[in-house]
């Protein structure tokens, strides 16, 4: 599994880890904690260059964020926590967590769109009530592109330091890729079944 997503990055080149950072904003099948990590360790052997592997992974982040942002402009809490009632099995995303992120972007004002790309949890769903707030666009852009370099650049700096160890990271890192994948066909088939949608 480790040589296969090395592999898939190393022949794809930034546009690969670009359009898998759009998705794990939209739709994660892979998190941007393994697509990174193993971005970095792939520029750390050569075949990739930091500076792009850096500006294609926060463009494919934020890029990611802008159907969230603007579902919560044009949309609004009330419809967005109807459809996630009656889709969230699908979306990944249940009323709650959209109720959720909208408490944390009230209490910490857009500070939190800058901090939320920094938590896994909300780092996609920080950009819902940004957009449900009208937070102007180019702030918003901004603040989600300073959060989104930092991770970014924090992840792919892991796996650029690993590279000098790469017989250790391989033995180690295709078990715990194989696991966190399987864990998150798990997750989503388990909310495939267990999702109840609320009642009004």
């Amino acid at each position: 599994m480790f040589e296969a997503i090395t592999g898939f990055v190393s022949q794809s080149g930034y546009l690969g880890i670009f359009l898998l950072m759009a998705l794990e904003n939209i739709f994660p099948p892979i998190p941007s904690e393994m697509i990174m990590p193993l971005a970095g360790f792939i520029a750390a052997r050569g075949e990739l260059n930091v500076v792009g592997v850096l500006v294609s992974g926060t463009a494919g982040s934020v890029l990611g964020a802008l159907p969230w942002y603007y579902a919560g402009k044009w949309y609004g809490l009330d419809r967005l926590k109807k459809l996630a009632d009656r889709h969230g099995r699908w979306l990944t995303v249940s009323a709650d967590e959209l109720e959720h992120a909208l408490q944390v972007f009230n209490k910490h004002g857009k500070s939190a769109v800058f901090f939320g790309r920094l938590i896994p949890a909300i780092r996609t769903l920080i950009s819902v009530p940004a957009g449900i707030c009208k937070m102007p666009l180019l702030p918003f852009l901004a603040l989600s592109i300073a959060g989104s370099l930092l991770w970014i650049g924090l992840l792919t700096a892991a796996g650029f330091i690993l590279e000098a160890n790469y017989k250790v990271v391989q033995k180690y890192l295709d078990p715990v890729t194989k696991g966190i994948i399987g864990l998150i066909i798990a997750g989503y088939v388990y909310r495939l079944f267990t999702h109840r949608t609320q009642k009004s």
